[in-house]
C-alpha cells in the first residue's frame, strides 16, 4: 500500500547521540560528565528572573528578542541588526543551512567535530565534506581550504573543537579566511569561547567586523549554565543576520530563556569567577593525566579528549564502574567533561589505574 514518504535525505540523517545521564548507585554519588554541562547552579539573580518570567507564561514571548538583543548589543558593541537568536547555537546551524544551502550544496567542516554538523547538513539536503582533524585534534585549516570547491556554500570552524578540545589561533584563522572565496560563509562556532586560555586566541567580534562572510555562533548553554533553557545567538553582518532571523522558528526562544540570559549577562563577574574555577580544574586534570602517563590534546573547552580508538569501550566501562558517566564516540575516543572536584578526582584515579 502506498503511503506518504519523506524526502530521500531524511533517511540518511545520522542520529544525534546525547550524553548519557548518570546511573544512580546506592552508597555512591554519581556524576554526569557526558554533556559538557556547567556543574554549578544558576548565577545569583538568574533564578529570580526566570521565576518572574514564569508568572506571565500565559503570554507569548517577545518574538523579536528585543531586550536580549539590546543587552547583547551593549555587551559586544555590535548593532542590534547584526544579531539573531535561536534555541541554542545548534538551532542556528539549522537556520543558517536552511537559509543559504540549496540541495546538493557543499558544507566543509572538520571531523571529528560537533556531532550536529552532519545531521544539520543532511537535514538541509546539502552535502557534508568532512576534513579529518590533525593528529593533535586541531583543525587542519590548510586541508579545509583545499576542500572548498565551486559548490561550497558554508564552512564550519568549531573553536574550541568539540570533542577534541584544541582551539584555532587568530593567525591561523586569518590565513584561512584569506583563502576562502568571499561568497562562502564561514561560521566560527564559539560555544566554548569563555574557557579559552591561550596566546593568539581568536577575537571573534573583531574578525566578523573585518569579514562580511564571517558569522559567529555563541551560546548560553555552557559557561553561563543555561543548557536547559536553550538560548544561543549569532553575530553577523546585516544580510546574514536578517536571513537567520527570517527562517527562525516564531517565538522559538522562550520568555523565561530570554529573561535568564539577560540576567546572566548582568551577573557576568560571578560567571567569570566560575569559569576561572572550571579552567583551574581543567588544568589540574590535565596535569594529573600527564603524571599518570596520559597525553591528551590541548583542551580549551570544559572537557578533555581521550583518543583511544578501539579501547573506547574500556575507558567508558571503567568510568561507569567508578560512578562517572562519560561520552564515548565508538571507535574513536572518549570525551570527559570537567565537573565537580570529586568527579575529576575519580577520573584521575581511574586514569592511574588504566595504562595509556
Amino acid at each position: 500500500m502506498a503511503h506518504p514518504q519523506p524526502r530521500s535525505s531524511v533517511a540518511a540523517i545520522p542520529a544525534y547521540v546525547p550524553g548519557k545521564p548518570s546511573t544512580p548507585r546506592e552508597g555512591l554519588t554519581t556524576y554526569k560528565l557526558s554533556s559538557n554541562e556547567n556543574p554549578y547552579p544558576p548565577l545569583p539573580g538568574v533564578v529570580e528572573a526566570a521565576h518572574g518570567a514564569v508568572s506571565v507564561m500565559n503570554r507569548y514571548p517577545d518574538m523579536g528578542n528585543s531586550a536580549l538583543y539590546a543587552a547583547l548589543s551593549a555587551r559586544l558593541g555590535v548593532p542590534v541588526t547584526h544579531l539573531a537568536a535561536g534555541t541554542g547555537s545548534v538551532a542556528l546551524i539549522y537556520q543558517l543551512l536552511t537559509a543559504f544551502c540549496e540541495p546538493g550544496d557543499e558544507v566543509v567542516h572538520a571531523w571529528r567535530s560537533f556531532e550536529a554538523y552532519p545531521i544539520a547538513i543532511t537535514t538541509a539536503a546539502a552535502v557534508s565534506v568532512p576534513v579529518p582533524v590533525a593528529a593533535d585534534g586541531r583543525h587542519d585549516l590548510d586541508a579545509m581550504a583545499a576542500a572548498i570547491t565551486d559548490r561550497t556554500r558554508v564552512v564550519l570552524v568549531c573553536t574550541p573543537n568539540n570533542p577534541t578540545g584544541p582551539a584555532v589561533t587568530q593567525s591561523d584563522l586569518d590565513a584561512f579566511l584569506a583563502r576562502v572565496p568571499e561568497h562562502v560563509l564561514v561560521v566560527v562556532d564559539e560555544a566554548y569561547l569563555e574557557f579559552v586560555r591561550m596566546d593568539d586566541a581568536v577575537d571573534g567580534v573583531a574578525t566578523y567586523a573585518r569579514h562580511p562572510n564571517v558569522v559567529l555562533f555563541r551560546t548560553f548553554s555552557k559557561a553561563y549554565g543555561l543548557a536547559g533553557f536553550r538560548v544561543g545567538y549569532a553575530v553577523a553582518h546585516d544580510p546574514v543576520a536578517a536571513a537567520l532571523r527570517a527562517v527562525s522558528l516564531p517565538f522559538g526562544v522562550s520568555h523565561v530563556a530570554q529573561a535568564a540570559a539577560i540576567a546572566s549577562l548582568e551577573n557576568e563577574a560571578a560567571l567569570l569567577e566560575r569559569v576561572d574555577a572550571l579552567v583551574a580544574e581543567r588544568d589540574r586534570v590535565v596535569a594529573g593525566l600527564a603524571d599518570a602517563g596520559w597525553t591528551v590534546p590541548e583542551p580549551q573547552g570544559n572537557f578533555v579528549w581521550f583518543g583511544l580508538g578501539p579501547r573506547t569501550p574500556e575507558l567508558t566501562a571503567v568510568a561507569e564502574a567508578a560512578g562517572i558517566t562519560v561520552r564515548p564516540f565508538a571507535g574513536e575516543g572518549v570525551r570527559v567533561s570537567i565537573g565537580e572536584p570529586e568527579a575529576n578526582d575519580r577520573l584521575l584515579q581511574l586514569a592511574r589505574e588504566l595504562r595509556p
